[in-house]
């Protein structure tokens, strides 16, 4: 499946006579199915790419599984050249996709109903707030954010691809994915280090776009306790990382960092 194709568009410029014919390479967007023990789940419209990495990350942030252990099986459904991958669930994660019945219609969606002051009381039955931990010096977040773009291959051919970084502790990258959808490309991330078995190490998730509740709802589910992001959070992602005991952060015009929440997770020095 191609991640990307070409287009023949026509060129303006303003002052001049000429138009042009230019061969631009536009992003892939195709939709892919997650079925899980055996039924429909959900259907994303995605770029084409780590589909098995997508459907580990995307299942960790619905609270279907905890551990790559929880996974019994997960493959395409006739090779890898298809936009289907099942997944299939131990006897734990069975039950936990059967208790959430109904409710299970994707609550990372927006639009789904609640206010802002439910959503946070029901998120936080199903996730823990965060323990503090070693604080990360602000530059190497600030660093992390400002060199995102050097891992977006799609971003530079296509100019629409969002992307996700995950890094450790001290700064350093660990995975880095993009995608037409900016929470694909954090299921993404988080899938890959999930599947192999690495995700302990995360501790800073970058972020292309703004920061809304569906990515901290994510990062959480993957314990990953600091967002940065070039753009700002919403005033509800904000409201939901606080309860969490998480920190957010966004690029500040001129240079530097704003910090929502979670301050104490940062080494001011």
């Amino acid at each position: 499946m191609c991640r990307f194709a070409a287009s023949t568009v026509l060129s303006w410029s303003s002052g001049t006579r000429t138009v042009e014919s230019e061969n631009l390479e536009m992003i892939a967007e195709e939709p892919l199915s997650i079925r899980v023990q055996g039924r429909p789940y959900v259907v994303i419209m995605r770029t084409p790419g780590d589909e098995l990495a997508h459907a580990a990350g995307l299942c960790l942030g619905e609270g279907l599984v905890r551990e790559p252990a929880d996974i019994a099986q997960m493959a395409f459904c006739d090779g890898s050249d298809t936009n289907t991958v099942t997944v299939t669930l131990t006897e734990d994660g069975a039950l936990r996709l059967d208790q959430k019945g109904d409710r299970r219609a994707y609550i990372s969606q927006t639009g789904c109903g609640l206010c802002g002051k439910e959503l946070i009381q029901d998120l936080n039955t199903e996730i823990r707030p965060m323990a503090d931990a070693v604080p990360l010096p602000i530059a190497r977040a600030a660093e992390a954010l400002s060199s995102l773009h050097r891992h977006q291959p799609l971003r530079d051919k296509t100019r629409a691809a969002h992307a996700a970084a995950i890094h450790d502790g001290t700064g350093e990258r660990l995975v880095a994915a993009e995608d037409v959808g900016r929470h694909n490309a954090l299921d993404k991330a988080i899938g890959r280090l999930f599947l192999d078995h690495r995700l302990p190490e995360a501790a800073v998730v970058v972020l292309s776009s703004r920061i809304s509740y569906e990515l901290v709802q994510k990062a959480a589910c993957a314990r990953i306790p600091i967002i940065v992001a070039i753009s700002r959070p919403t005033a509800l992602a904000v409201a939901l990382a606080e309860s969490l005991n998480m920190a957010l952060a966004s690029r500040r015009p001129g240079g530097g960092l704003w910090i929502y929440t979670g301050v104490h997770r940062f080494k001011m020095d």
